[in-house]
């Protein structure tokens, strides 16, 4: 590991004892909590503070190192003017940082004919550990363009993760672009090459000769051990320039492949920093991004911990994050902006993390001893199978159906004095109701509503009408979405489920008679 001393300007007088703050940072033991690491180097009266950088001992982070030192030569006033630190330049939270960039390899992916899951998976995983992932590409299986792509990708990372390409077809291009890249001639490692034939023979099939590039390794490269398939992963640490200290790991496409070489070959190999990253996810029900923005204020302007926002389909939701020597001192960190976030969404978050609408309902039903049951129109039983998703559901999921017509609704029991408002609060009270009593169970869920592509019975698309039946009452509430006809079946059978969380938690709005907008 190398060692760099830099001495930026800094105020006078602070002392190295001195301890982190919960909102801050105290500049003599913790300047900025990304990827650095800085070691306090006092004076003999322990008041003056230069900061030695931990640097990986890669090339690009010795220029960086430089830049840095240069940029703060380069100010005027104090780089470390104060103690308490919530948000730093842009610039100075990737001196030090690992950048990392994905690049999936296959034209199946490009084409959005596969799902890519691999980049997801390893995103999320690279975040747990601290690791800035600051670029995700795809490319197709074209060796010009993954040349060109792994070029520009070394340029700007210093850790690049491939996935797929390392089967044995023409098409399978990852090997053959690293090796052009690096400029070096694929060796064959014979051990790897009889294990190879011996997998085929086990099973009584010949060794096709296309395979053998399977048993390919570069000189500055060595090989990850696929226990699962045929093709092992690549780790490779070029030696000579423009990409020396620079890290490149090749991984297989198929996602029972890829997930435990990168867990349990990858991973253990690249030495990454030790750090702690917490995060928390709050997730809302009811409120906007625009109007949660307004309520955090200041908060999503913070560093670290950080504040961010994230629409999704079952509401926004709201990430608290923190990265600190440790997970235990990064969790400290983020707990006071944790409780601030709370206080001020209080009322719209439902749960937090994987706690999703249906574990919550399950878990008040569960504690209650209640059941649910649900008729569907307007969703198309797309609540039903929220619920039904949840494990353990059949301890409080009663049943459901769909009726689309009204003939089906009739078939239920639900009768309307006027039988041309089906999409009314009329409707949606009495689906509930019959609901609740065909199936026999404490609450129920109605929906009706307009999903386009026209209008109906003079109601705009997107008008829902959610029923909520329980042992006390019953009542109905309405709401107004956009989008396109799968956009407002999954909208509104998150809607009903968002207002059924606020029923269970407030009973006695069902002896309110029906107000219109919920």
């Amino acid at each position: 590991m190398q060692h760099s001393t830099i001495k930026p300007k800094v105020t006078q007088g602070m002392r190295c004892s001195e301890e982190s703050t919960p909102m801050g940072m105290s500049i003599g033991l913790k300047y900025h909590a990304l990827m650095s690491r800085f070691e306090p180097v006092c004076g003999a009266e322990g008041t003056k503070i230069a900061l030695r950088a931990r640097l990986w001992p890669s090339s690009s982070f010795q220029n960086r190192a430089e830049r840095f030192s240069k940029w703060t030569q380069s100010r005027d006033e104090p780089v470390l003017e104060n103690r308490q630190v919530t948000k730093f330049p842009l610039y100075l939270q990737e001196v030090f940082t690992l950048i990392t960039e994905l690049m999936s390899v296959g034209t199946e992916l490009l084409l959005g004919e596969i799902t890519d899951t691999n980049a997801a998976f390893l995103a999320n995983d690279l975040k747990g550990r601290g690791v800035t992932l600051h670029f995700k590409t795809t490319v197709g299986d074209n060796l010009t363009r993954v040349v060109s792509t792994l070029k520009r990708a070394l340029e700007r990372s210093d850790l690049v993760i491939l996935g797929g390409g390392l089967g044995p077809t023409d098409d399978d291009l990852t090997r053959e672009a690293i090796a052009e890249v690096l400029g070096e001639i694929p060796l064959i490692d014979e051990v790897y090459l009889e294990q190879l034939r011996g997998f085929f023979l086990s099973r009584g099939r010949t060794f096709p000769e296309q395979n053998v590039k399977q048993a390919w390794i570069l000189p500055s490269g060595e090989a990850l051990p696929n226990p699962v398939g045929t093709a092992p992963g690549w780790l490779v640490r070029p030696q000579a320039d423009p990409y020396a200290g620079k890290i490149i790991i090749a991984l297989p496409g198929p996602p029972r492949e890829m997930k435990p070489m990168w867990l349990e070959q990858a991973i253990p190999r690249l030495n990454l920093p030790q750090s702690g990253f917490y995060h928390r996810t709050f997730r809302t029900f009811g409120i906007g991004e625009s109007h949660i923005a307004e309520k955090l204020g200041e908060l999503t302007q913070m560093s670290n911990p950080s504040v961010a926002t994230y629409a999704r389909r079952d509401g926004v939701h709201v990430r608290v994050a923190a990265l600190s020597d440790t997970l235990e001192e990064a969790k400290v960190l983020a707990g006071p902006v944790e409780k601030t976030v709370q206080m001020a969404l209080e009322g719209y978050v439902y749960g937090a993390d994987d706690q999703t609408l249906p574990k919550i309902l399950g878990r008040l039903l569960g504690q209650a001893g209640q059941t649910l049951s649900v008729l569907e129109s307007m969703t198309g039983g797309l609540v039903l199978d929220e619920l039904s998703n949840e494990s353990g559901s059949s301890a409080w999921l009663q049943g459901g159906a769909v009726a689309y017509t009204q003939e089906a609704k009739a078939r239920f029991g639900v009768g309307l004095e006027d039988e041309s408002s089906w999409v009314s609060a009329e409707a949606a009270l009495e689906m509930a109701l019959k609901a609740k009593a065909f199936f026999g169970s404490d609450w129920a869920i109605s929906t009706t509503g307009v999903a386009g592509p026209e209008t109906l019975e003079g109601k705009p698309i997107g008008t829902l009408f959610v029923g909520i039946a329980g042992p006390n009452g019953a009542k109905a509430f309405e709401t107004v979405g956009a989008g396109d006809r799968r956009t407002l079946k999954e909208r509104s059978s998150i809607s009903a489920l968002g207002l059924f969380w606020r029923v269970l938690l407030n009973p006695g709005v069902l002896e309110a008679p029906f107000e219109g907008q919920a």
